[in-house]
This record gives structure tokens, C-alpha cells and sequence, in this order.
């Protein structure tokens, strides 16, 4: 019996090594300044981020990962996937959820199992890099990511959102429990004027006749860096440098954090053999949440939008992730994978017009004909250089330049990130309407009743998304990316029942592919109506039969 053809064992895997082949050296022959520029602001937006995240895990994982440690992982994974990835477009970084993850991970191994950290997370990172390799065989992408609609993606970046603005808060409270009433309420000004100055200048490329075209742009593109700059800067003028401050604890040497270890490799074997099968469940569920985020992220930055020419690839990707992952586990560092919002940034970067021939009819005649379409540069020099660069912040002078931000410029960070992937949430704008009187509400699409059941909808995005925060802020928060998993069945087999096929066109779409669930089960529908329709070979028999008579 022939095996079908989507269920073939490593068929993905193939073809992306085979169009990985077609395009690598390609892929290097490009590089103009727009690739610099690009460079320079996924540094920012991923570095930044990425010590912010640290100073967090400094704290809360009882100083086993830190600063160094966290752009160690960022800079080595990234340069991995800029070498050897189907999609180099795809940005790596050690991301919010998987924060919450390992400091709940932390908290069970320490006060519940009394076992260590490092070893127990090793395992947990080795099993899941093992199941990524087996979800690359089997072809998972397409039995999978083909059922995520942007009911799920859109409550996956609400909740980052949310997880971002929560560890800010946490910034804070750890500044007031440990600074000056006086240094507290600077801290306070000092995130919020960090966000509000990174906001305002996110906007400059608006503020035309103001400036020149490339002026507004480089404030806009480095809108963060900026602000983080006044910000860092500040505190050391007049009265201010007199008050007490946090700043972001860094490593004076190439070596670990923590004190007692001098190395980055962790003895994983040293850990009870019953500890190392049952990190098979928090492999799984890292496994879970890396496979979800890193495909979604993949995908958001090669949309039609973006004009990618070059095949890509999911599989090998995903084999590649696996490798890093359980590297990560052995030498004891955070594992990276896909970010969201920083690799559709990326792409965003990289945009730029080019001529295009098209053939058009004129009189009869086809003639050939030129118009201009935006497209991103498809390299990796853009990935390798900003991957690059963040590694070398692990040797000490770099690490002590990082190590004069201040706690609460990252907490300001924290807000201004949240701000950004909540402003392009379409739950935004759905939740605004909930707000806006009937008269004032734009059009809805003929078909769809009314706003009765769109807001529905929209409620119960939210609240779907407090649950799931609020769960990870229990000891059952390594299990949140399950949840996540579990809203697609419930979307296709459930929401359908209680939402009218029209009004989830009108909300809803396939995350990674053209149309709606609903499209399908009409085109569906359509084909088993004209089945059911035909006539069968018997009646076509007694038809000719009757003929005949």
C-alpha cells in the first residue's frame, strides 16, 4: 500500500534541504546599506529586550541565569539560524512566555522538589529538542499549523502584551522594596518617561515637513535605543545622581552568573534517573510553546505583504531549533526561539521598491510594461550582523557598559514593547468598538447581523487571555502553552455552534494560509453537494436503458 503523500516520514525535510540548496549562496550576494540599517535596529530591538528579560530571570531563577548568560543564547542562536536556517528573516531571542515558563520551572525544582535547577532543565530542553526533530519527520507543520486561525495567534500576542506590562510592574515593586522613597519615585518617572519618549519617537516618520525624510526615519528606527539612552544618562546629572539606584547586574568576566559555577556547562547527568524521565513533561510543553511561537513567527514575517520570491522551509527549521534548544540545556544558558514582534520588524526594515515587468494589453497587442512593488530583501547578512554583534556584548567591557542601565529604564522598556504588540492587535481595535456608541461604529460587511455578536466574540478573546494570565501566575503556569494549543480545536469544533458562519468570516481567518475555516467547509460542502448530485454508474445504466426502450 502507498504511503499518502503528506504523511511520508521527513517529506518537509527534503524539500527544505533541497530549496535551502537553491537559495543559500543567493542569499549572500545581496548587501546595500538598507541591510546595515536593518542590522543596526533588530540589535536594538532584540537586545534590549533580551537584557530586560534577564535582569527578570536574575531574580527570580535565584541568579542561575542572568545577564550573560541570556545574550550568550541570543547571539549563539541567532548566528546558528543565520547560517544554516530555511528562513533567515526568522529573528531568535529568549522570549516572555518561556520567562514565565523557566521561573515557575525554578520555583518547583527549589521549593517543591528540592532538586537543582540547571541539571532538571537541562533534561527538560534535551527531551524537547528530541521532540522537535521527531515533529520535523512527521511533517507536523502540516497536520498542525493548517488548523491555527487568528482567534489563537491573536490571543498568543494579547497575552504577551500582558506579560510584558506584568514584568514591568515587577521591575517596580522589586525598585521599591529596595531603593529610597525618593529613588522609587524617579524610578517610576524614569519608566514612564522611557516609554513616552519611545513612543513619541516611534512616530517621527508622521512629523513631515518637520526634519529631513532620512532624519525622521533613523529617530523612528531607533526610537527605543534613544530613549533608553536619555534615560541611562540622566540619573548621573545634578541632584539626581545624589539618590540611590538599580541597575542591571551583569557578569565581570566571561563566566556564569551565579558564583559556583565557573564554566557554561552543566553535569546534567548527575540528577536521579526518576528526575530525568519526568522532564520529559516540561520538555513537552517547552516543545509546545516553541514549536507554536517559532512557526507563527516564521510565517508573520513572510506574509504576502512582504514579497518573498525564495522558497522557505518549517521543517529543518524546526530540526535546527531543536539542536539549539538542547545545546542551550548543556551549557546552561535560556534557550532562544522565533520572536514576536521583532522578526516581522525585521522584514518591515527590509522593505524597499523595485521595478517589475508586467505584460499588458494594449489595443490587442500584449506590450511589456514596469511597476513598482515593495519587496524584502531575502539575506542573511542582515540576521548574521545583528546576531554577531550581540555576542560580542558577552566578553566584560561589553557587559559593563550594559551594567549601567538602570532597573527601571528596563521597566520602561517592558511598557513601551507591550504598547507596540498591543497597538497592532486586532483585539485592540475590536475592544474600542465595544467602547464607541452605535451611530459612531463603522460599517459591517452586508452579510454579517450586527456588533452584537462581534463584540461576543471579542469578550471572549479577552477573557480567554486574563484565564490564561492568570494561570501563569500559579504553580500551574508551566502548563499555559497547552492552553494555547487547546483554543484551536475549540475554535473549529466548538465557536462555530455559537457564532454565525458569517460574523467569524468577518473576525477569523487561517493564520497561515488565504480564507477562513468557513471558506473551506463551503468549498467543502460544495464538492459532496455535486457528489451527491451526479448521477452514480448504475442510474447512468438504467438512464441509457431507458433510452434505449
Amino acid at each position: 500500500m502507498q504511503i499518502p503523500h503528506s504523511l511520508q516520514p521527513g517529506r518537509l525535510l527534503r524539500q527544505d534541504i533541497q530549496n535551502l540548496r537553491q537559495r543559500y549562496r543567493s542569499d549572500w550576494t545581496i548587501f546595500n546599506q538598507l541591510i546595515v540599517a536593518s542590522a543596526v535596529y533588530v540589535f536594538f530591538t532584540n537586545l534590549l529586550p533580551g537584557i530586560t528579560f534577564a535582569s527578570d530571570l536574575y531574580v527570580l531563577t535565584g541568579r542561575q541565569w542572568g545577564t550573560v548568560e541570556v545574550v550568550f543564547s541570543t547571539g549563539l542562536c541567532g548566528v546558528v539560524f543565520a547560517l544554516f536556517s530555511s528562513q533567515a528573516l526568522t529573528i531568535l531571542g529568549v522570549t516572555g512566555p518561556f520567562s514565565v515558563l523557566a521561573e515557575n520551572i525554578y520555583s518547583l525544582c527549589v521549593n517543591s522538589f528540592d532538586i537543582p535547577f540547571l541539571p532538571f532543565m537541562a533534561w527538560a530542553l534535551i527531551h524537547a529538542g528530541w521532540m522537535h526533530f521527531i515533529l520535523a519527520i512527521i511533517n507536523a507543520h502540516d497536520w498542525t499549523m493548517r488548523y491555527v486561525t487568528t482567534f489563537s495567534t491573536e490571543v498568543f500576542s494579547l497575552l504577551n502584551s500582558i506579560i510584558y506590562f506584568h514584568k514591568a510592574v515587577q521591575e517596580l515593586q522589586r525598585a521599591h522594596n529596595h531603593l529610597s522613597f525618593a529613588a522609587f519615585l524617579y524610578a517610576v518617572i524614569g519608566a514612564i518617561g522611557t516609554m513616552l519618549v519611545a513612543i513619541f519617537l516611534s512616530t517621527a516618520e508622521k512629523w513631515q515637513p518637520l526634519f529631513h525624510r532620512y532624519v525622521r526615519m533613523g529617530l523612528a528606527e531607533y526610537a527605543a535605543a534613544i530613549s533608553i539612552i536619555i534615560f541611562i544618562g540622566m540619573p548621573h546629572v545634578g541632584e539626581l545622581a545624589s539618590l540611590d539606584r538599580s541597575t542591571l547586574h551583569v557578569s565581570t568576566s566571561f563566566k556564569p552568573t551565579h558564583p559556583e559555577r565557573s564554566v557554561f556547562f552543566v553535569q546534567f547527568w548527575h540528577l536521579p534517573v526518576a528526575w530525568i524521565f519526568a522532564a520529559v513533561i516540561p520538555g513537552f510543553i517547552i516543545t509546545v510553546l516553541f514549536f507554536f511561537d517559532h512557526e507563527v513567527s516564521s510565517i508573520i514575517c513572510t506574509i504576502d505583504r512582504y514579497g518573498t520570491k525564495k522558497p522557505g522551509g518549517f521543517a529543518w527549521d524546526i530540526v535546527l531549533l531543536g539542536t539549539t534548544t538542547a545545546l542551550c540545556g548543556i551549557l546552561g544558558i535560556p534557550p532562544a526561539n522565533g520572536l514576536l514582534p521583532q522578526a516581522p520588524l525585521h522584514s518591515e526594515s527590509l522593505m524597499h521598491t523595485e521595478k517589475e515587468e508586467i505584460l499588458i494589453s494594449v489595443d490587442g497587442e500584449e506590450k511589456v510594461a514596469h511597476r513598482d512593488v515593495k519587496r524584502v530583501h531575502e539575506q542573511r547578512w542582515s540576521a548574521f550582523l545583528h546576531a554577531g554583534a550581540i555576542l560580542v556584548f558577552v566578553s566584560p567591557p561589553f557587559q559593563h557598559v550594559l551594567g549601567l542601565t538602570p532597573t527601571s529604564v528596563l521597566a520602561g522598556l517592558f511598557m513601551f514593547m507591550g504598547e507596540q504588540s498591543l497597538s497592532v492587535n486586532p483585539i485592540l481595535y475590536r475592544f474600542f468598538h465595544l467602547l464607541t456608541p452605535h451611530s459612531e461604529l463603522p460599517a459591517l460587511p452586508r452579510d454579517v447581523k450586527g456588533y452584537r455578536s462581534v463584540h461576543a466574540y471579542t469578550i471572549v478573546q479577552i477573557v480567554v487571555t486574563v484565564v490564561i494570565f492568570i494561570v501563569t501566575l500559579t504553580k500551574a503556569a508551566p502548563a499555559f502553552p497547552v492552553l494555547i494549543i487547546i483554543l484551536v480545536p475549540i475554535r473549529l469544533l466548538l465557536m462555530n455552534k455559537l457564532w454565525d458562519r458569517e460574523t467569524l468570516r468577518f473576525v477569523d481567518a487561517w493564520a497561515c494560509k488565504k480564507g477562513t475555516p468557513e471558506d473551506d467547509n463551503d468549498l467543502l460542502a460544495g464538492e459532496v453537494n455535486e457528489k451527491d448530485s451526479s448521477p452514480t454508474v448504475p442510474d447512468v445504466k438504467l438512464q441509457n436503458a431507458a433510452g434505449q426502450v
